[in-house]
């Protein structure tokens, strides 16, 4: 069984790679079972979203300012 030091490094590694099946589905199960880890891969993708916004230019703030 892997444990949630393994997890979030998958996490993390699936950030940039596709993962393989085995390790997949060994990372699937644990988050299954594991709060705080499902809840750092959401954190992980919210993070991966709002940096690829933010280099492509799309802050929040900018967006805001002409509904004002």
């Amino acid at each position: 069984m892997m444990n949630c030091m393994e997890a979030t490094r998958l996490i993390s590694d699936a950030q940039e790679q596709v993962l393989p099946l085995k390790t997949r589905m060994g990372l699937q199960v644990h988050l299954m079972m594991c709060s705080g880890c499902h809840n750092f891969k959401q954190q992980m993708g919210d993070l991966h979203a709002i940096t690829r916004a933010y280099a492509k230019g799309e802050d929040e703030r900018v967006k805001d300012k002409g509904k004002g």
